[in-house]
């Protein structure tokens, strides 16, 4: 419960939701050819665990243009070295860079080389 004394609730799932969103919505404004026609998704887990592989924390359809990115496995599966808001926000943004660039065949760091450049 909320109201005008009270700031907004913020959970783990809206705080997951967001970075994907933010995250995303960076990437389209670098990549809008190859991005503006993709569908991204949230889903809590895959359907199936891939034998010797484990439990993917995306998958990636280039043919149908989307991406389902899995909320569980990257929040619960990754390992942090340090277990809070920044570095849970920077493990989910890696997450959509490495699925985004799966799907443009590209190399992570080559999506936005000026985000990491320091002048």
């Amino acid at each position: 419960m909320t109201g005008p004394y009270l700031p907004p609730l913020r959970t783990r799932i809206s705080m997951f939701d967001m970075t994907i969103a933010t995250t995303v919505d960076y990437l389209r404004g670098v990549w809008p050819d190859d991005l503006g026609n993709v569908t991204f998704e949230v889903a809590p887990g895959p359907t199936t665990v891939i034998p010797g592989v484990g439990v993917e924390r995306w998958a990636v359809d280039a043919l149908a243009r989307r991406v389902v990115f899995y909320r569980l496995p990257i929040q619960r599966l990754s390992r942090l070295h340090r277990n809070d808001e920044f570095h849970q926000r920077m493990i989910i943004e890696s997450c959509v860079f490495r699925a985004i660039a799966e799907l443009l065949g590209k190399d992570p760091w080559d999506l936005a080389p000026e985000r990491f450049r320091h002048s």
